[in-house]
């Protein structure tokens, strides 16, 4: 059974405990002078109101008795410090005492929030950390099924979310229980009796605030998970803004969100509806029972006088001090909940294994000494009865130059995909040098490999960083010496810039063929051993296609090449071309045989060249 999410919430605030402990210490000592400085105000409208003669009286009176309560000797007590020979002296040393009190108050208050502060940065950061590095984690397969727009709500506006949830919690938690406490405690102490009617408010209130943060729960998640929603098709719909204008639906576009955006209104509502009724609720309650408590109280000063006016005082200023923690309280359960709803979302992510992972003592491998090879390979990415891949069988040696070709829809990107384990086999293996590929670290397998695919993705980040991407302590000079290799390098000198010229979101200051080149130029610093080309020039025109190709060439230059060829014209000199057609390879050869043999690879040539 998975913990819950306040409890596994807690875990990570835990390991911050030296500032909790600070904190909690800071929040006691603010309670304690928060109520010294109602008793001394007490005192102090005490002292205005009746005759100083009549206190001084009183003060000795007490000072008298045997069988003191606890309410006698804090009055002995405070009287001790704050009670001189003449009235004004006396308002002197009280007046003095509130700037005392009060400044200790906030120094502790001050305390308090910094230390916790700093815990619930903390929080966010490893939590923020901890998720963005368990993607990472993820296998390919989780972002195909899960748009981006929603993953990275969570990441962001979830988190975010608990952040501010957990501000307004932290703040009031740590501090509103040791308030309500010692100030229960202070109203027993002046009269049981008064305040075992004031315990009514806090059942009452209690069963209002958990009856509410209940829904307040269910409809966050509602809410955050529209909010999801939402940012998905922002990022969506940015995305793709030439589609949208040259299908000219702005119209729709602009409907289709107003749609989503009126729902997470009526969903905000609803939640706010509860959130705003609980405070009002429990307050209105409260003010009954205190009207209650100035008609007792007031009886029993006026009529039976079994409590004086100082006590009944000092009882009604603790009272009214008690609503605020109260009220606060209130809040900090409702808040908690519309943080909870988010911390179930980013949990339930955390929660997700990846079903590509390393077992246990998986091996290192560092080269490519002698060949890479497919064994009876299928693949399916649902049922394992719709095979994307079956009964995939081939050999590349370590030098050779290897071609896939077919029609779309053949399987041929999904073989590659299957080398650095984007996705894992059906059934039968992959293997280099003879050792399964399942038993590798993935890390030290996918170090092996350069992939350059037709979507090139670039960086909103300078060239030289996106040519040494990955890479740490590369210098200038292996940077340029790449991009020559690429034929990248007169171009990139013509920016403004140059190799520190920002390219934008996915390079989009450059053309097409600059990006490919750019790309080639990443994998030529990488230097891997085997090298992945996906249709690397299909989208290309001529005059970028034979840059490209001839970086290309640099770039194969003594290592184990795969390329998917959409153009037959790029695989002419492939060592061997293996034809596809429905997940299966129909034909395996040169070029000069099969475009001689009857069969689809000859079909695709006569389709390409009209021969």
């Amino acid at each position: 059974m998975k913990e819950s999410s306040l409890k596994r919430l807690f875990s990570f605030v835990l390991a911050h405990w030296p500032f909790l402990l600070l904190s909690t210490l800071a929040a006691f000592f603010f309670v304690v002078f928060n109520s010294a400085s109602i008793w001394i105000t007490a005192t102090m409208i005490n002292n205005i109101l009746i005759d100083f003669n009549e206190m001084i009286i009183e003060n000795e009176r007490l000072k008298s008795l045997n069988d003191l309560t606890m309410n006698d000797r804090l009055k002995i007590y405070s009287n001790g410090l704050l009670l001189k020979d003449t009235a004004i002296n006396t308002v002197s040393s009280v007046c003095i005492a509130l700037i005392v009190v009060f400044s200790a108050k906030n120094i502790f208050l001050y305390i308090k929030n910094i230390t916790l502060s700093i815990v619930q940065y903390r929080l966010i950061r490893d939590l923020r950390n901890k998720l963005y590095s368990h993607f990472h984690y993820l296998s390919l397969s989780y972002f195909n099924k899960n748009k981006s727009g929603e993953l990275t709500a969570v990441l962001v506006n979830d988190i975010d979310n608990m952040r501010n949830s957990l501000s307004i919690m932290f703040q009031k938690l740590f501090v509103e229980p040791i308030n309500i406490l010692i100030l229960m405690s202070l109203l027993f102490i002046v009269s049981s009796k008064l305040a075992l009617i004031a315990l009514l408010i806090i059942p009452i209130s209690s069963v209002i605030i958990f009856g509410i943060s209940h829904s307040i729960r269910r409809r966050s998640k509602r809410s955050q998970a529209q909010l999801a929603g939402m940012t998905s098709m922002i990022a969506e719909t940015i995305g793709s803004m030439r589609i949208v204008k040259a299908f000219a639906t702005k119209s729709f576009e602009i409907k289709r969100f107003a749609r989503e955006t009126q729902k997470y209104y009526q969903l905000m509502l609803r939640r706010d509806r509860l959130r705003f009724v609980s405070s009002p609720v429990s307050e209105t309650f409260g003010a009954t029972i205190a009207a209650l408590l100035l008609w007792v109280g007031a009886r029993d000063v006026l009529v039976t006088q079994s409590i004086s006016s100082e006590d009944f005082l000092r009882f009604i200023l603790l009272l009214f001090s008690l609503f605020q923690p109260l009220k606060n309280l209130t809040n900090v359960v409702n808040e908690l909940q519309n943080g909870l709803a988010s911390a179930d979302r980013v949990f339930a992510i955390m929660d997700i294994d990846s079903d590509i992972k390393d077992r246990n003592n998986a091996a290192e491998i560092v080269d490519l000494k002698e060949s890479l090879s497919f064994n009876q390979v299928s693949f399916s990415y649902g049922e394992k009865n719709d095979k994307v891949l079956n009964n995939i069988n081939f050999k590349i040696d370590k030098g050779e130059i290897i071609a896939l070709v077919g029609p779309s829809g053949a399987g041929k990107s999904t073989l590659v995909d299957l080398i650095p384990r984007f996705y894992d086999t059906l059934d039968g293996s992959i293997k280099i040098d003879n050792k399964n590929i399942k038993e590798l670290k993935i890390s030290s397998l996918r170090s092996l490999m350069g992939i350059v695919t037709q979507e090139t993705f670039l960086f909103d980040d300078s060239v030289k960083a996106n040519i040494a991407y990955g890479l740490e302590n590369i210098s200038d000079n292996q940077i340029e010496e790449a991009a020559k290799a690429a034929n990248a390098d007169n171009f990139i000198k013509e920016l403004p810039d140059g190799y520190n010229t920002i390219i934008g979101e996915r390079g989009v200051s450059l053309s097409g063929g600059q990006k490919q080149r750019i790309a080639i130029a990443r994998a030529i610093v990488k230097n891997p051993p085997i090298l992945i080309l996906d249709e690397a020039t299909s989208s290309l025109d001529s005059e970028s296609e034979k840059h490209v190709q001839s970086a290309i060439e640099n770039l194969m230059s003594k290592r184990t090449v795969i390329v998917i060829a959409h153009r037959l014209s790029t695989v002419h000199n492939a060592d061997k071309i293996l034809v596809l057609e429905k997940g299966q390879i129909v034909q395996e050869g040169k070029h000069e045989d099969l475009v001689n043999d009857e069969g689809l690879y000859k079909q695709l040539h006569k389709m390409q060249f009209r021969t």
